[in-house]
């Protein structure tokens, strides 16, 4: 699907509007569009189809025409849905959602390398997670990592992750099948990235019983089943936790200490009277 704010109309393909189920309606042949090029291409007829961007469908009316692309979203639906569009961002957005636009040269598309933010060594069969920096500034934002394609550590996995590159930091996540401990080098190559294509974002029902405090916001590295865990977790047993160093939560205890410096201890002795009526029940 094709975005161009310098199209009047919202377009679709002949042969992709046949395959379609909607309410086709048939136009007079002396209608006919005029393309950037000044040549002429004929209107088909107008088809109300449903146009799923992100997470929501727009209902709308397009015309069908002889085109190259598949579908073109015209000036016409972008105003009408009150899409915006960041170009510096490459996306547009509607209703705080955001939708990734991808360049249509393949050269704008191409993998981008992860490269390691600094020196890391990887124990011996364990996983963790490695922060990188992209080795450029690409035409995409949102990408998914991948196994490099060339390999600089033999026996070490990276997991497909879907990642921000507008971040300072993109954790990657790697497993060391070896036996012995994998030096990652600064600068390394850890894994590529390939543009994603479509973002779906679902609505969740948020409760503001389960909303976290400001000193637990930062659960970097945890996707988003594990951090509603955390929140569960969290919410479960709130009293529990000290949210800062005068909050200690159930315990009323204070610690307390005497400086005695370099006395040794007093040794204490025992009362008369005590004595004397022990002395009494030995006899």
């Amino acid at each position: 699907m094709l975005v161009d704010t310098g199209a009047n109309v919202t377009l679709v393909r002949t042969d992709l509007a046949q395959k379609l189920k909607g309410n086709f309606i048939y136009t007079a042949p002396n209608i006919s569009l005029k393309t950037a090029t000044g040549e002429k291409a004929e209107i088909h007829g107008k088809l109300d189809a449903a146009i799923e961007c992100g997470s929501r469908k727009f209902h709308h009316k397009i015309y069908v025409a002889d085109i190259t692309d598949p579908c073109i979203l015209g000036l016409d639906f972008l105003q009408k849905f009150n899409f915006m569009v960041d170009l510096e961002k490459n996306e547009i957005r509607t209703g705080g959602e955001e939708i990734p636009l991808l360049s249509a040269s393949a050269e704008d598309s191409k993998l981008c390398s992860i490269l390691a933010k600094e020196k890391t060594i990887i124990p011996a069969r364990s996983e963790c997670l490695i922060q990188g920096v992209p080795e450029a500034s690409g035409k995409f934002r949102y990408a998914v990592t991948d196994f490099p394609s060339q390999v600089s550590q033999k026996g070490v996995l990276v997991a497909a992750t879907l990642v921000d590159l507008k971040k300072v930091a993109i954790p990657v996540r790697v497993l060391n099948l070896d036996h012995k401990p994998k030096t990652i080098d600064k600068g390394a190559v850890i894994a590529t990235c390939e543009p994603v294509v479509d973002i779906v974002a679902r609505p969740q029902g948020f409760s503001e019983s389960l909303r976290l405090p400001s000193i637990l916001e930062n659960l970097e590295g945890l996707n988003e089943e594990q951090r509603t865990a955390v929140k569960e977790l969290l919410q479960e047993f709130q009293n529990l936790f000290s949210t800062s160093d005068s909050d200690v939560g159930r315990c009323n205890m204070t610690q307390h200490r005497i400086d005695a410096g370099n006395h040794p201890p007093i040794k204490q002795y025992q009362d008369v009277c005590l004595l004397q009526r022990k002395r009494k029940r030995s006899v």
